[in-house]
């Protein structure tokens, strides 16, 4: 029985710095399928296209539908799906290979936990270390749903692997604060379009509790100033998002 085939699924929009390590490290993959956000203004797609097996140009509507384009067009019996700013760690991909052979297993996805570099440090508490994913899985057993933190809605049973995707997530404060701009928006986008209507306690004592949980219980005072600054700057997501929330509302009621 021939082993089965993986396929590294990757979607961007504007990562020319990071795509080529990415693709790189995905190297023992059997397919690198890369779908390319429309309104990339840098070589992200020149990138992709050179170093890719499949490589697809697509108008952002959300990020479950943008990985949901790579999955229908990956051909290996199992995908895994990975950001730009993550590298596969040659022990995950040892993992990987061996948890997939096991043809026998009843398990049809996996966790894996990921570490975070952020503002150029290496958390151990406040980033992502707590984070297992689902990023691990049988082609025909799941696809993603959510508008923003997508998931995978999987049909069958999961496992957790050990090894790690190496997360190197916000390099600097211009990065971070675009990133806070275009992550609310869309997430405020979200919640105006559901039935949760727009609530005070979202705009102040939420941003507050996130900052306490964050850089307190989860010792983020433990990561130094970079540690500080992504605490802080968390809740000042959750703020933005909620004001975003507000307008919109508005804008609604106005109309």
């Amino acid at each position: 029985m021939p082993e089965p085939r993986i396929s590294v699924l990757v979607v961007a929009r504007d990562e020319a710095d990071n795509l080529a390590d990415c693709l790189a490290a995905a190297g023992w993959a059997d397919e690198r399928v890369v779908v390319v956000d429309a309104e990339s203004r840098d070589t992200t797609l020149e990138i992709a296209q050179r170093l890719a097996d499949r490589v697809a140009v697509r108008p952002f509507d959300d990020f479950a539908s943008q990985r949901n384009a790579a999955l229908a067009m990956a051909t290996g019996d199992w995908v895994l799906s990975v950001d730009a700013d993550e590298r596969i760690t040659p022990g995950l991909a040892s993992e990987i290979r061996q948890a997939i052979a096991d043809v026998d297993s009843p398990t049809v996805g996996y966790r894996i936990p990921i570490r975070s570099e952020i503002l150029g440090r290496p958390f151990g508490y406040s980033g992502t270390q707590h984070d297992h994913p689902l990023r691990l899985f049988r082609r025909d057993s799941g696809q993603w749903v959510g508008l923003v933190h997508e998931i995978v809605d999987l049909r069958g049973p999961e496992g957790t692997l050990l090894g790690e995707l190496r997360h190197r997530t916000i390099p600097t404060m211009s990065t971070f604060l675009a990133k806070i701009d275009r992550y609310t928006t869309l997430e405020a986008e979200g919640l105006a379009a559901s039935p949760r209507s727009f609530r005070v306690i979202d705009l102040t004592l939420r941003p507050a509790w996130i900052f306490v949980k964050l850089y307190v219980f989860k010792q983020g005072f433990r990561d130094g100033m970079e540690g500080f600054l992504f605490c802080l700057f968390s809740g000042v997501s959750a703020t933005v998002r909620a004001w975003k929330h507000r307008e919109l509302t508005l804008a609604r009621r106005a109309t």
